[in-house]
């Protein structure tokens, strides 16, 4: 069984500093591998070790990828090769499942392309569903659970009152949920055999950007308002929900 698992490195959010006109500084932020990718790595390999067969990540972005430390990083939660994509980190959804499509037509086949709910950084949870179109085969968003069966898998969805269960035929493209699992922290065995495996890269066309960043702002902070509520717990009952219904 071959999967691919799409991820894409973005800026650590701890890093990053806001001014005072709320614009956001990443000059000092270092780069990683998106936590919801974390999780489709994780799967794929989880798969891939029932099943047997491979996992190869792909990934699109710029000079940030040419950082060692990300790629170990990457490699070491259980990828067996890396493919990279040459382009702009700021791609917009359709451009980057657009590139994602064409470098997976070159690979040479697959079984499952797993992503994960969304980017870090932009979380537009598009990518994924704009993949499987473009490739022609079944997508699924929102996989909480994933098992081989036989010639397709079956995926578990939690909808907002009910768990779907679905067979889906392979090839396939799934996009799964933070809480599919716990993403492995890997160790020294494996971060050292992460430098002895392979790292390539594919090009890939782009389409034009069909969106425009009109603007890119940390939310309005709003200062705390100290309302202190005092007096017996009927008096406080009281007072508490008429503060609550003047919001």
């Amino acid at each position: 069984m071959r999967i691919i698992a799409c991820i894409k490195a973005a800026p650590d959010d701890a890093d990053i500093v806001v001014g005072a006109d709320r614009a956001l500084d990443l000059s000092r932020a270092a780069w990683k591998v998106g936590s919801y990718d974390l999780n489709a790595i994780e799967a794929a390999r989880r798969l891939a070790d029932q099943a047997g067969g491979e996992v190869v990540g792909l990934t699109l972005g710029g000079e940030e990828l040419a950082n060692s430390k990300l790629r170990k990083d990457a490699l070491s939660r259980g990828l067996d090769a890396l493919v990279i994509v040459p382009g702009s980190a700021d791609a917009d959804s359709f451009q980057t499942a657009s590139a994602l499509a064409s470098a997976i037509g070159g690979l040479g086949g697959y079984d499952l392309v797993v992503l994960g709910a969304g980017s870090s950084d932009r979380y537009a949870q598009q990518v994924g569903n704009q993949l499987g179109a473009l490739l022609g085969v079944p997508t699924l968003n929102g996989v909480n659970s994933i098992a081989v069966e036989s010639d397709h898998v079956r995926v578990e969805r939690l909808l907002e009152d009910a768990e779907q269960v679905i067979d889906v035929a392979l090839p396939a493209v799934v996009s799964v949920t933070s809480g599919i699992n716990v993403p492995r922290i890997a160790g020294m065995r494996d971060i050292l055999a992460a430098g002895k495996k392979p790292v390539t890269e594919a090009s890939a066309p782009m389409p034009a950007a069909s969106t425009r960043l009109v603007s890119l702002l940390a939310p309005e902070q709003v200062d705390r308002r100290r309302t202190v509520v005092e007096g017996d717990p009927a008096e406080t009952a009281a007072q508490l929900a008429t503060f609550l219904k003047s919001l």
